[in-house]
């Protein structure tokens, strides 16, 4: 995190010439004064510069956003990022050449990035952010694959009355798969492990005896 000490004749002096410095707005940078100053005596004897602190306060989203750019191209990827934000949701959305090497067989790359720049996201934010990476829109042709495959491993739970444990997935697929099977009210899902090889479970909801 930036930071620098500025002299002036004021505070507001010390802080303009702080931010010149940092080349920053009021809005990007956390300002103390260390010392208010003081005129002195006829404006000579006893006078004293005003001294101020100020910080700049790093944004979660640019420094998301610088991370995936510098891993693209580390990758050979001239990807354009363009940005949506909905609430604590960030969504990055990639467009270019090469995009499938950029996801990765089943999104597996595309994952991992979006892990790591999530953690780069939050390392930043005073609250938790979701970090969504999509690219040439994999991530709605991947909720339809999970809805079907979904639908697939619920009746064969139901058929052969055994658990049925899905390859690791990100948070916001479990969700997909727990809400495609909600409607399936004699199932139950349960997450096991840690992230980022955290994945669900499908079994069948014990029986209870009728009185």
């Amino acid at each position: 995190m930036k930071e620098i000490t500025a002299n002036g004749l004021t505070v507001n002096e010390a802080v303009e010439v702080a931010l010149k410095q940092l080349e920053a707005t009021r809005e990007e940078v956390e300002i103390t004064v260390l010392d208010e100053g003081k005129k002195g005596i006829f404006g000579i004897f006893g006078k004293r510069s005003a001294s101020v602190k100020v910080k700049i306060i790093n944004d979660p989203v640019k420094e998301a956003h610088l991370f995936l750019s510098n891993v693209t191209k580390k990758m050979g990827i001239d990807a354009e990022i363009k940005i949506k934000r909905a609430g604590k949701v960030v969504t990055f959305q990639l467009s270019g050449d090469k995009m499938a090497v950029l996801i990765g067989k089943r999104g597996q790359t595309l994952n991992s990035l979006q892990y790591l720049t999530q953690l780069v996201a939050n390392r930043y934010s005073n609250y938790y952010l979701q970090i969504v990476i999509d690219a040439e829109n994999y991530r709605e042709r991947r909720k339809d694959t999970l809805n079907q495959l979904a639908a697939r491993l619920a009746r064969q739970v139901i058929r052969t009355s055994k658990n049925v444990s899905l390859e690791p997935m990100p948070s916001y697929e479990r969700k997909i798969i727990h809400a495609a099977l909600s409607e399936f009210k004699e199932l139950k899902t349960y997450s096991v492990g840690e992230e980022p090889n955290r994945h669900l479970v499908i079994s069948l909801k014990a029986k209870t005896d009728s009185k």
